[in-house]
């Protein structure tokens, strides 16, 4: 997903900006979209709501970033997009993006491979829904690990425990184990770096 970021910024001209506060909810899941966004500031979360009403933050979008890529062609959002700070977004319409594609047949290419990392997240997350605790939350770790720099997740407990559907304590608990164990590295900001990749990824396989 690294490789994806700022890839759409020469296409900002076509987007509308809009600036947004903080706690904003831009799109909801299950609604019928008419684009997508492009996060230039700030931060957005991403939310999942599962069949027994419970909601899961499933991914923080990095700035230079595209979300909502479902909701394009009158698709149905299947998540929720939820600014975390006042943040400046650019919304592209069903119509903006055709002219985009247009103009620059490579945009289509960015788009889609966009949109493709995006389902198969959903497909990952579906998948290890039923897998233990520590295993969700590793996978999870390296899968933000992919977008963030220096594999500095700005992630709190609380959120990490409303993804895995868990207590805080028990989040906690496995991430001072890992941190013990040289894996992760914690920050008093409420964020995580990941120290040892192939540590995680041992856990997960």
């Amino acid at each position: 997903m690294a490789y994806l970021r700022y890839q759409w910024t020469p296409y900002l001209m076509y987007g509308k900006k809009i600036e947004m506060g903080k706690h904003t909810t831009i799109y909801r899941q299950a609604d019928v979209g008419t684009g997508f966004y492009y996060l230039d500031k700030g931060g957005v979360k991403i939310t999942l709501l599962s069949e027994n009403g419970h909601e899961r933050s499933i991914d923080y979008i990095p700035t230079g970033g595209l979300f909502g890529e479902h909701g394009a062609y009158n698709g149905t959002y299947l998540t929720t997009a939820i600014t975390t700070s006042t943040s400046v977004i650019y919304f592209f319409s069903d119509d903006v993006l055709s002219r985009v594609c247009q103009d620059h047949p490579q945009a289509a290419v960015i788009f889609t491979n966009s949109q493709i990392y995006k389902l198969r997240l959903l497909a990952e997350i579906i998948a290890f829904s039923d897998s233990p605790i520590e295993l969700q939350l590793a996978n999870y770790l390296l899968k933000l690990t992919s977008v963030h720099e220096g594999n500095h997740i700005p992630i709190d407990q609380t959120s990490l425990a409303r993804y895995i559907d868990t207590s805080r304590i028990t989040v906690n608990k496995i991430l001072q184990k890992w941190r013990q164990q040289g894996l992760i590295e914690l920050s008093e900001r409420s964020a995580i770096r990941v120290v040892d990749v192939e540590g995680l990824r041992g856990i997960v396989s």
